[in-house]
């Protein structure tokens, strides 16, 4: 059942208001918000604005459209016009943009109701929302684990209630990979299929933008309004955008999958594989078998080679984004007698340690000498698994892996071993490099009741094929009713 259309029914039949379904959304973070920290600013005056002028348009006669009334969380590397927007970093802690970007503006326009901007790791970069300046988020579903990241906020949120969906960004794994640690569904569309205008960049060639939400449905509604073409970003595909919606809920289908092909990743399996992570897996493969799918391993031989290219490519790329936090024209400044140590100390007090570690490496992967031995290396190793991926949707029509080798991990395990905490990334980050969609939705739960994702891929622009995949599998299961005990 989709969240979004149960509550757009309550609106037009006027059985809750928008303002009292915002206010109850409100509420809920007021209540949980000390334990579970995913905001880092709340917008409630400004959402009770919004709510109150949709009640207007219902009681006026107009129509209102699907998501008119919808509280979001926003991750808060979104730009939003007059709303602080930090990125989680001390270095943007003040900093108000005197722009929207292209995603939350066409959510305004829809009538969607911004509840607050979300927590993230600092400039998206980690994989618990341990390296924000601000706070640590919690799992909804065990408060002393991590929530996943870098849009562990979002994740959190919706996990917990605090919002109907949320937006992430995902640069190697950040809307899956959250979404599988707390149970919900989070999608990263095909690059370019969603407009980066307005997005703090990490790393260019491999952020995107996408939902995180309680149902597959729910995700459908959200990608097919905010996807389409922007010229304010060239990076965008110019392509038609279809109802995502459309594609899912086959309704009472004996076999809504007959035909369908699916490619189970050999890569992704066996060794560093939490036991119940595969046994999750085995499990779903027996589902979606028992959808009418044809199941069948499939290799894709340099996936493995995803991780190392990855941490040579985006910090390369977050290297030279980064540059322009120099104290000099917004953001934070550090007090100095010279320019240029008002430079290093403003980028030494500004940032944390994970973004300068990241700065370093990809700094030293650019400097004269090493270029062709890390960064063109690492892109054309890009370029081969973008071949194996090309290769294996020549024999199916998606592929599945578990969206991270193990459940989520207690709070404090791994920041001390960032090379431990980045294999979390490591069944997402070649999605990615592809360029192609991904998808994880709840596949299961560990002895200790901590969720296990499922990751559904597609070809470029396939979203439909992932869909339809994950919606039938969403209906012939239970696990995304369960929710987190709070």
């Amino acid at each position: 059942m989709s969240v979004i259309w149960e509550l757009h029914r309550q609106l037009i039949q006027k059985e809750r208001s928008a303002t009292e379904i915002t206010q109850d959304y409100l509420n809920r973070i007021s209540e949980l918000e000390p334990k579970i920290h995913s905001y880092l600013t709340i917008t409630a005056d400004q959402a009770l604005a919004q709510a109150k002028a949709i009640d207007a348009k219902i009681a006026a006669g107009e129509e209102i459209s699907l998501l008119a009334g919808i509280p979001l969380g926003i991750k808060d590397n979104l730009c939003t016009q007059g709303v602080r927007t930090t990125c989680a970093s001390k270095i943007l802690a003040n900093f108000i943009p005197p722009y929207e970007s292209t995603v939350t503006q066409k959510l305004n326009q829809a009538g969607a109701i911004m509840l607050g901007k979300t927590n993230l790791d600092e400039f998206a970069m980690g994989s618990s929302t341990e390296n924000s300046a601000f706070q640590v988020t919690a799992n909804p579903w065990d408060l002393a684990c991590v929530p996943g990241g870098s849009s562990g906020g979002s994740a959190a949120a919706v996990a917990a209630q605090e919002c109907v969906a949320a937006l992430g960004s995902d640069t190697g794994g950040s809307i899956r990979q959250p979404a599988a640690f707390c149970g919900i569904v989070g999608l990263k569309p095909t690059y370019g299929r969603v407009s980066r205008f307005g997005l703090v960049a990490y790393a260019s060639s491999l952020d995107q933008i996408g939902p995180l939400t309680p149902t597959v449905t729910d995700a459908a509604i959200l990608l097919t309004a905010i996807a389409g073409y922007d010229s304010q970003d060239a990076t965008s595909l110019q392509v038609e955008v279809p109802d995502y919606s459309q594609f899912v809920d086959q309704g009472k289908k004996k076999k809504p999958l007959k035909g369908k092909r699916i490619g189970l990743i050999r890569e992704t399996l066996g060794a560093g594989l939490q036991p119940e992570v595969s046994a999750a897996m085995a499990a779903a493969v027996k589902v979606l078998e028992g959808l009418g799918a044809t199941v069948q391993e499939i290799s894709c031989p340099r996936f493995a080679y995803g991780l190392p290219t990855y941490y040579i490519i985006a910090p390369s790329e977050a290297s030279a984004n980064l540059a322009r936090y120099d104290g000099v024209n917004f953001g934070y400044r550090a007090d100095a007698d010279s320019l240029l140590e008002m430079y290093t100390k403003t980028r030494a007090e500004g940032f944390g340690s994970e973004v300068k570690r990241r700065i370093m490496i990809g700094t030293y992967a650019l400097s004269a000498g090493y270029y062709d031995a890390y960064y063109l290396k690492a892109q054309k190793v890009r370029t081969l698994i973008k071949e194996d991926f090309a290769n294996a949707f020549a024999e199916v029509d998606v592929l599945i892996s578990p969206t991270a080798p193990t459940t989520a991990f207690q709070a404090g395990e791994k920041t001390a071993d960032p090379l431990s905490m980045y294999l979390s990334d490591l069944m997402t980050i070649p999605v990615n490099l592809a360029g192609l969609p991904g998808l994880s939705l709840p596949c299961g739960f560990d002895q200790n009741g901590r969720p296990i994702g499922l990751q559904i891929i597609g070809n470029v622009l396939r979203e439909d094929q992932i869909f339809q995949v994950a919606s039938a599998y969403e209906q012939a299961t239970d696990w995304h009713k369960q929710q987190p005990t709070l």
